[in-house]
């Protein structure tokens, strides 16, 4: 059974940091293109990062473009999200996932405010 767990989220001032974490079971996370999705109530999916399989490229929105950084690692089957300088825009819940147009997990939730 595939199962991912976010977790790193919570409450942030304006400027701060925060480290989500995912992890995977019931699939190899380090064979698979992963990636970071954020929902504001009422809004759709917007997909913020991305690492592909086999190569491990990245991809970032210009909307966190040099502020976040992804990352995996193999041994723990797990995905990272590195997210600095955030802005209370970047308020949202976070999930990862295989498909970016689709959400399997709770997801975990980033408030950035003073």
């Amino acid at each position: 059974e595939v199962q991912l767990v976010e977790s790193g989220g919570g409450l942030v001032q304006p400027g701060g940091s925060l480290r989500l974490s995912c992890v995977a079971s019931g699939f190899t996370l380090c064979r698979t293109w992963m990636y970071w999705v954020r929902q504001d109530p009422g809004k759709g999916l917007e997909p913020v990062s991305r690492i592909s399989f086999p190569a491990g490229a990245t991809w970032y929105a210009d909307s966190v473009k040099g502020r976040f950084t992804i990352s995996r690692d193999c041994a723990k089957n797990t995905l990272y999200l590195q997210m600095n300088g955030l802005k209370p825009e970047d308020t949202a819940v976070y999930y990862c996932v295989r498909d970016p147009k689709t959400t399997e997990s709770r997801g975990t939730q980033v408030t950035v405010s003073s």
